[in-house]
This record gives structure tokens, sequence and C-alpha cells, in this order.
């Protein structure tokens, strides 16, 4: 498997649209995964918007439960890394993190209410 370092301030617009789920190593068994030091991996679905584009949907494993992020928060992601995969005929990238955080509050100079 090959990591690849990823650049996640050209990324643009980050927000979690699936919470932090526990990784499940076993369905068979429903083992929940864990990394070396033997803190539990959760997956988080976010949405990469750069400006002008698309948006793509990336899923994201980090160790440890990211606190206070949830569907809808902007977040920054912390030492992103994608690896390439292939299993038989298929194949992909996965990403893992060092951390997945809140994005601080942008303002926007507006108050709800205001025109």
């Amino acid at each position: 498997m090959q990591s690849i370092p990823v650049d996640g301030t050209r990324l643009g617009t980050m927000t979690c649209i699936v919470a932090p789920e526990v990784r499940i190593a076993n369905r068979e068994t429903g083992e929940i995964r864990k990394d070396r030091e033997g803190q539990t991996v959760y997956t988080v679905g976010v949405a990469v918007r750069q400006d002008g584009r698309r948006a793509s949907i990336i899923e994201i494993s980090v160790s440890g439960e990211p606190v206070g992020v949830v569907e809808g928060v902007r977040v920054h992601v912390t030492g992103l890394t994608a690896f390439s995969w292939a299993m038989g005929d298929r194949h992909g990238l996965s990403f893992r993190a060092d951390a997945i955080t809140p994005a601080p509050a942008q303002t926007t100079g507006r108050k709800g209410g205001e025109a």
C-alpha cells in the first residue's frame, strides 16, 4: 500500500456529512478496529469542495473520537494521508488523518434577521 501525503490547505472547504462512527474490524464478531496504541479508530464522512468545483465525498479514518465533530460542521483535518489499495480486481484510495476537529467559526459580518 502506497501512502501519499495530502495538503489539506489546498482542498478547500471541508464539512462533516456523516458524524464519527466506530470502525468495525470484523463484521461477524463485531470486533472494533484499534490502532497500534490501542485507540479506537473512527470514520468520518467529509464533503470537500474547492471554489467553483463540485463537491467530493471522502471517508477519513482517525484514531480516537473526534470531539465536537457532528453533521453539518466545517472541519479542519490535520495530517491527511491517502493510501492506494488493491484487492483482486478492486482498487481505490482510503484516507487517514492524525486529527479531525471543528473549524473555527467564520464571521460574515451579518447577524440573523439583518438585511
